[in-house]
């Protein structure tokens, strides 16, 4: 099974959206608040919505409230490993990792068969993606630290992957799937960030409210749009083109962050963008 270029365009949008609200999360000062105050406004948002569309069928439910579940354990990993090291290091790691064990796993669990090209793209974007992480680092500890985060995120990554692969095939409704997910992702996120400290939870919504509705918006549409991905093409193309969001993230951490374009990291920017290519050739040509 191929992906076709509309497809592919809408996976790319997704990865760019998705690298937006990462940077604006790397760039707050305090990343664990700023996790709960986006998924509180993703969840308010969310909850709008589902009022015009259709219920996700009964078989999806399960698959909702466990993504749900593992997202906490996500943004918990994510909002450390930024606190730990830079988006540079950290990104390419969790988001190369992911799809890695997923695209693995994808083939196993749901009889996915990959035709040489796409293997050969699969392993040409994720070496590129893992690439970005063979960075030298002035301080061993804090590397250390966030080399363990991002790996364990690696690992939720592909395991919340998989959950809503099989979720969202079962919902009948893509983005009704994706809709009440944030709306019980706001729930879990925010209640558990509420449960912790509510003072400071609660001061930093109303102070960076518009910070919050931006990561909302860019993130809804970013899962949105790669699980409705995941119903029109094999999930370890997907999961895989999706991380190009590397690239994207690449670029913004140099433009507005302030961390080196370096001539490694444009290396491997070059094995995604030959891995792209890759994808476009027929699963025969080789």
């Amino acid at each position: 099974m191929e992906i076709s270029p509309w497809v592919m365009s809408a996976v790319l949008a997704s990865a760019i959206l998705h690298a937006s609200w990462n940077v604006l999360l790397k760039a707050s000062r305090d990343p664990q608040l700023d996790t709960v105050a986006t998924n509180l406004m993703r969840g308010l948002l969310a909850s709008v919505a589902v009022l015009w569309l259709p219920l996700p069928a009964q078989a999806a439910w399960p698959w909702i409230v466990a993504s749900a579940l593992v997202h906490i354990a996500y943004f918990h990993l994510l909002a450390r490993a930024y606190q730990e090291g830079e988006m540079t290091f950290a990104y390419p790691i969790m988001r190369g990792g992911g799809p890695l064990i997923s695209a693995l796993a994808a083939v196993m669990l749901f009889d996915e068969h990959l035709g040489a090209s796409q293997v050969l793209a699969l392993v040409l974007i994720c070496g590129g993606i893992l690439a970005f992480a063979t960075l030298a680092s002035r301080e061993p500890a804090r590397f250390s630290s966030a080399l363990r985060f991002a790996l364990a995120n690696a690992v939720v990554i592909a395991a919340y992957t998989l959950i809503d692969a099989q979720g969202v095939r079962l919902s009948g409704a893509a983005f009704s799937y994706v809709l009440w997910f944030f709306v019980l992702n706001g729930l879990t996120q925010g209640g558990v960030g509420l449960w912790r400290d509510a003072t400071p939870v609660l001061r930093y919504v109303r102070a960076h409210w518009l910070r919050a509705c931006m990561g909302a918006l860019c993130s809804i549409g970013a899962y949105g749009t790669a699980l409705w991905a995941m119903t029109q093409a094999p999930v370890a193309l997907v999961a895989c083109l999706r991380e190009t969001a590397v690239v994207f993230g690449a670029v913004f951490a140099a433009l507005f962050l302030g961390e080196r374009l370096t001539r490694k990291k444009i290396f491997a920017s070059t094995l995604v963008l030959l891995g792209l290519l890759s994808l476009r050739l027929p699963s025969d040509f080789f």
